[in-house]
């Protein structure tokens, strides 16, 4: 990230890219969706995507959409088993049913009334407070792909609220459901939309983990240090 005119000239193979990348990114913008419930969804892709928004300009707009949802859905996923102030039974009845509660539009009522959310930015809370704006149910063929993967990664996450990862078996259940399968499935939206051949049996596993939850098992860390809070 280039953050003064030191770094422009430390670095001036950077220039184009970067501004390449941002007029790509005020391009986007420009065409977000004049309807209020899709306008909203593609202004909460911006806000909590710095590429997301970006690479998915291309795609015809049926695709697109499902892909914004697709994205938007799996992040509040994220929001929900980050916060550290969410009760663990709690958090693991609503990582459990929450693909449950993508057809319900009145869902987000109750659910705003038990989840108080500390952690992340004020972008995250407006999505929570305004999940039934995703327009799910316009979506589609795409439906089933997208209640699919939520139900997977939900119930993994759960899971893995109550376990502790402790050897790298672990670690590569956790990263190949909840990133890995993300990309399998993603793929399979591409498919519903009509092209062909993109599905693969390829597996991924690398995901990013905030800081106050380290998944790193103790056989890779303990090489390195004593203690995990060492490498926060």
């Amino acid at each position: 990230k280039i953050r003064s005119f030191e770094d422009i000239l430390r670095y001036p193979n950077d220039l184009y890219p970067l501004l390449k990348m941002k007029m790509t990114t005020m391009h986007a913008k420009k065409h977000i969706p004049s309807e209020s419930h899709w306008g909203f969804c593609y202004t909460m892709l911006h806000k909590i995507s710095r590429s997301f928004p970006l690479l998915i300009q291309g795609l015809h707009t049926d695709l697109r959409d499902a892909v914004c949802i697709y994205y938007l859905v799996l992040r509040a996923l994220d929001i929900v088993e980050d916060d550290t102030s969410i009760a663990t039974d709690v958090k693991i009845h609503i990582l459990m049913d929450f693909y449950r509660h993508l057809y319900d539009t009145e869902w987000n009522s109750s659910f705003m009334s038990i989840l108080y959310l500390t952690s992340g930015t004020n972008d995250h809370k407006v999505l929570m407070d305004e999940f039934h704006h995703t327009v799910f149910l316009e979506l589609g063929n795409y439906q089933e792909v997208i209640e699919d993967i939520t139900m997977m990664v939900g119930s993994v996450m759960a899971k893995f609220i109550c376990k502790e990862i402790g050897i790298i078996d672990d670690y590569d259940e956790y990263c190949h459901n909840v990133a890995g399968l993300v990309g399998l499935r993603l793929l399979k939206l591409f498919h519903a939309s009509g092209i062909k051949d993109l599905l693969s049996n390829t597996f991924f596993h690398s995901t990013s983990v905030p800081k106050s939850r380290m998944f790193w098992p103790p056989k890779i860390w303990r090489k390195y240090v004593d203690r995990l809070e060492v490498l926060l």
